[in-house]
């Protein structure tokens, strides 16, 4: 078994209830959007105001990434497909910000919070702790588990490297 074979196997030992699944859906990447949102929303050094499109988010997004990489290149360009989307709904938040309406960090407080609290309603109702609170790792391997049912059901093989 590959060391990402056995991260979705350890992961999904508390997502087994068809809820908490359903609800893992809606809210994983959810909180992945608000999450890179507020950090997006993290003003930058003076010095770096001539690259605009360089913030706090694209180093984690960096970061993210080469750690997805070497579990599988293809969740990685998976999700390089989705933080680009969510990258530009996060532009589009912040262009409505700057024309007067919520500001970045409220909207994306907000999602951040009601999310969570579905996630742990849905652990609730599993009856298990969310995986995280033995391996920080497992707030990234969410977003790659639900990726790769997607890639089972529809014949990509995500093949792992490891």
């Amino acid at each position: 078994m590959t060391k990402l074979d056995q991260l979705f196997a350890k992961y999904s030992e508390s997502h087994q209830n068809k809820i908490n699944k359903t609800i893992h859906w809606i809210a994983v990447p959810t909180i992945v959007f608000s999450l890179l949102g507020l950090i997006w929303a993290i003003p930058m050094p003076a010095f770096m105001a001539a690259y605009p499109f360089f913030n706090w988010a694209s180093i984690v997004i960096a970061f993210a990434l080469y750690y997805y990489y070497q579990l599988s290149p293809i969740l990685a360009f998976a999700m390089i497909i989705i933080i680009g989307l969510f990258s530009y709904l996060i532009v589009l938040v912040e262009l409505n910000a700057l024309a007067g309406g919520m500001q970045m960090w409220q909207f994306f407080s907000i999602l951040f919070v009601i999310s969570w609290i579905f996630q742990f309603i849905g652990h609730h109702i599993e009856g298990k702790k969310p995986s995280f609170f033995d391996d920080l790792r497992f707030l990234l391997i969410g977003p790659i588990w639900l990726i790769h049912f997607v890639f089972k059901k529809i014949g990509i093989p995500y093949q792992s490297r490891q």
